[in-house]
C-alpha cells in the first residue's frame, strides 16, 4: 500500500513539474516572439516584397508585415501595396504583426522610423500626396494628425477595417512609375 501511495505521489509530482516546465517554456517563447515582432527599421538596402524597389528611394508611408513562421518581416514601399496584399483573396499567410509609418511624425519625402500598429492607425485615402506607387493611403498614429493632413491635402479618414480591395488598385502607380 505504501509503495502504491509513493508511486502515485511521485507521478503527481512529476506531472506538476512537467506542467510547470511546459508553462515556463511557453512563457519564454511568447517573450522571445514579442521581442521579434517589434518593428524593424529600414536601411538603404531594404527592398519591397512585391517589386524589389528600395524603400529608402521613395516618399510616403512604408509598411512591414511579420508573418507567422517567417524570421524577418516583409516590407512594402507603399501602404497601397500593403493593403492590396492583405486584402487579396488568395492571401493565406497569417500576419502576426503589421506596422505602418506614422506620417504625423515621419518626414514625407524621406520617411524613416516612427512605426505604429497598422490595425490601430488612422488612414487618409484620396489625398493629393503621392507615395512610391502614386496615390497612396497616408497612415497616422493619431487621429488629430490625420485630420490636419486631410484638411491640408484632402482625402477622407478611414480605419484599418474600413479599407476595401477596390480602394487599393495597384494599376495606377505601377503602370505610370517611370523610376521602376
Amino acid at each position: 500500500m505504501v509503495n502504491r501511495k509513493q508511486t502515485l505521489l511521485s507521478l503527481a509530482t512529476t506531472a506538476v513539474l512537467s506542467a510547470a516546465l511546459g508553462w515556463a517554456l511557453v512563457a519564454c517563447d511568447q517573450t522571445s516572439q514579442a521581442v521579434s515582432l517589434a518593428p524593424v527599421e529600414i536601411d538603404r538596402a531594404t527592398s519591397c516584397e512585391l517589386d524589389g524597389m528600395l524603400l529608402a528611394d521613395y516618399p510616403g508611408p512604408k509598411a512591414q508585415v511579420h508573418y507567422a513562421g517567417q524570421a524577418q518581416p516583409s516590407f512594402f514601399c507603399d501602404t497601397v501595396e500593403l493593403f492590396s496584399t492583405l486584402l487579396a483573396g488568395e492571401q493565406v499567410r497569417h500576419a502576426s504583426a503589421i506596422y505602418v509609418q506614422d506620417m504625423g511624425q515621419a518626414d514625407w519625402e524621406h520617411p524613416s522610423g516612427h512605426w505604429t500598429d497598422a490595425k490601430a492607425a488612422v488612414y487618409v485615402l484620396g489625398s493629393k500626396r503621392h507615395g512610391s506607387m502614386g496615390p497612396t493611403i497616408a497612415s497616422f498614429a493619431q487621429e488629430a494628425d490625420a485630420k490636419r493632413f486631410a484638411a491640408e491635402y484632402g482625402g477622407k479618414l478611414l480605419r484599418f477595417a474600413d479599407i476595401t480591395p477596390d480602394m487599393v488598385d495597384l494599376s495606377g502607380g505601377a503602370l505610370h512609375d517611370t523610376r521602376m
